[in-house]
């Protein structure tokens, strides 16, 4: 019976202690639970990490994962591969000319002939239409001589057989196909592209899509050509096949001609 005195005191002061904790809460402050908090923990017994983070949980921040280091690495910090001139995977050697030549997607987005990180022709360049895409370009310096686009369709043959008659020796050829690159083509066109390295210009048919680097003056079949079949049963768009993508690295041609 003698407890019951302190046990009273005890009471009151725990009763006015969660009061006046309550209320701090209610007010909007923290240090009633902090307070509590402190007083709940000791050395031996830390207060323990929130469930679910574990116990290296830390504020978050934007931080690359260390070289060679496990961890997951943000997307935006992911370094993407290097490309080289025209989009190449790796640098072309010395006394080379990096390309890249991309066919029309049917008849709807144009072709692309690139060649030392310069756009020759695109769309975007408003120099590209229907038919053969041709860019003539000096194969000892690289340098652009004429780029031009023939229908081959409803266009005129003879305006394409002046532009390729003449080329002067160690001249590079780069074309691309948009559409349909063989209709108007006649039997001295297929030779002139045979010349110059063609293995296919002989076949190629309507609707076909074509890629081909070549040469004046070359005495064997080129390296840099591409060709698929307009075919129904491999069509990748309705009534065209697949666009082409080549990329590649030309030797240059010595100015002695060697």
């Amino acid at each position: 019976m003698r407890l019951a005195g302190p046990l009273r005191v005890v009471v009151i002061i725990l009763t006015a202690g969660l009061t006046w904790i309550l209320v701090s809460l209610l007010l909007g402050t923290q240090s009633g639970f902090s307070r509590l908090q402190q007083l709940l923990s000791s050395p031996e017994n830390p207060p323990t990490a929130v469930s679910g983070w574990g116990s290296s949980a830390v504020p978050l921040q934007a931080s690359a994962a260390p070289s060679g280091g496990a961890g997951a690495r943000s997307r935006h910090n992911k370094p993407r591969p290097r490309r080289y001139k025209c989009g190449l995977p790796q640098p072309c050697p010395e006394q080379h000319l990096a390309f890249r030549l991309v066919s029309g997607a049917a008849n709807v987005i144009g072709p692309k002939i690139c060649l030392e990180d310069k756009m020759l022709m695109s769309s975007m360049k408003n120099n590209v239409g229907r038919g053969l895409n041709v860019a003539l370009v000096n194969g000892v310096n690289g340098e652009l001589i004429d780029a031009r686009f023939f229908d081959m369709w409803a266009g005129d043959v003879n305006e394409l057989l002046k532009f390729i008659r003449t080329l002067h020796e160690g001249t590079l050829v780069f074309v691309a196909s948009y559409d349909d690159p063989a209709t108007k083509m006649n039997e001295e066109t297929r030779r002139i592209f045979s010349e110059l390295g063609s293995s296919v210009a002989k076949e190629l048919g309507f609707r076909d899509s074509w890629v081909f680097v070549g040469a004046k003056g070359v005495q064997d079949k080129s390296p840099f050509e591409q060709h698929t079949k307009n075919s129904k049963s491999t069509n990748k768009y309705e009534g065209w096949p697949e666009a082409l993508e080549m990329e590649g690295c030309i030797p240059q041609r010595k100015a002695d001609g060697q």
